[in-house]
């Protein structure tokens, strides 16, 4: 017995009806759904919980106790206002400690950062046991920072130190390295810049290694040697990396902490100040003469000149990097 109902063609209207009816998503599918779109949040959360606990709320906890009286054995006190910045800034030993800082930072973060550069471009040439020498350029890091500073000490010591030693060999009037302000500057940056100039040589050297090597035999053709290439192949290529290592070398370099307070045996920065830095001062305020409030409004005094000297030296690279990117575009116009 033939069938009365004819079929419905895929063409007709109940026919992509049914074919645009949706499915309803099963279960196992919403949990892939939400894993694509949850799982990152996931992977990078530990890093923010962290920062959260060991970061911001120090930080946030530290302005708390800046604007309160705060002793170490009392605690908490009566809340005083912006009054321990005040006295902080009158007082003529905290703009040393901020002369320090900076003298020293400067001494050490340029030098450090042009000796990494060239050491990683040589340690990226076509070297002998090449694993060896990359390796080798870390070891002063992995050294106990006192025992760096108490070797140094020693070296630069005024009377019987072996730089000095060295200098009457040369004929050259010895220097007085704890006492002399500069002196002391260059002795405690030579300390930083032994420690951390291999750290910064293998992340140049990675950054290194990742440009393609096209750009230099194309630079080769054209007749650039080895200095011309380094200056105009690598360097501009390297600008990341080095962005990156200037903002860790100032924060680094604006904390300094372990050098200055173990160039000598006092740990007080040296008779006059003249290497006290803010951290030893903070330490100081906090530890010697506790006043946790004073020592507090330092750090966020610390923390606003390193956020200060970051901007600055985010907006210089970025103003290079868009000018040297102009450059490159009205060359491109020309030919």
């Amino acid at each position: 017995m033939t069938s009365t109902r004819t079929p419905q063609l895929q063409g007709s209207p109940a026919g992509d009806a049914k074919l645009r009816t949706p499915r309803r998503a099963g279960f196992s599918q919403r949990i892939g759904r939400w894993d694509v779109k949850v799982s990152p949040y996931l992977y990078i959360s530990p890093f923010f919980l962290l920062f959260i606990v060991t970061g911001l709320f120090p930080l946030l906890y530290t302005g708390f106790v800046s604007v309160h009286e705060w002793g170490l054995i009392k605690g908490q006190g009566d809340y005083v206002g912006l009054q321990n910045f005040t006295t902080v800034l009158q007082q003529q030993i905290f703009w040393k400690a901020v002369r320090n800082t900076l003298s020293i930072f400067l001494l050490s973060s340029i030098p450090q950062i042009a000796m990494a550069l060239v050491i990683a471009a040589l340690l990226d040439a076509n070297l002998r046991a090449k694993t060896f020498w990359r390796m080798g350029v870390l070891v002063p890091y992995v050294v106990a920072p006192v025992a760096v500073a108490l070797i140094f000490g020693q070296m630069f010591a005024d009377q019987s130190g072996v730089i000095n030693q060295i200098l009457r060999d040369l004929g050259i009037p010895t220097v007085r390295w704890h006492s002399q302000v500069l002196a002391s500057h260059i002795a405690i940056a030579t300390m930083v810049n032994f420690r951390w100039t291999g750290y910064n040589t293998l992340i140049l050297l990675a950054a290194m290694q990742a440009i393609p090597r096209d750009i230099y035999e194309a630079a080769l053709i054209d007749g650039a040697n080895r200095v011309r290439q380094f200056f105009s192949v690598t360097i501009p290529m390297l600008r990341p990396a080095i962005i990156f290592v200037i903002i860790t070398s100032t924060i680094g370099g604006l904390q300094i902490f372990d050098e200055p307070r173990m160039f000598d045996q006092f740990g007080r920065g040296g008779s006059d100040q003249q290497y006290l830095t803010l951290t030893n001062y903070i330490y100081q305020l906090g530890w010697a003469q506790k006043n946790f409030g004073r020592a507090a409004a330092v750090a966020w005094l610390l923390f606003l000149i390193i956020v200060a000297i970051g901007i600055v030296n985010y907006l210089i690279t970025r103003r290079i990097s868009s000018e040297q990117q102009g450059g490159k575009k009205r060359k491109k116009v020309r030919a």
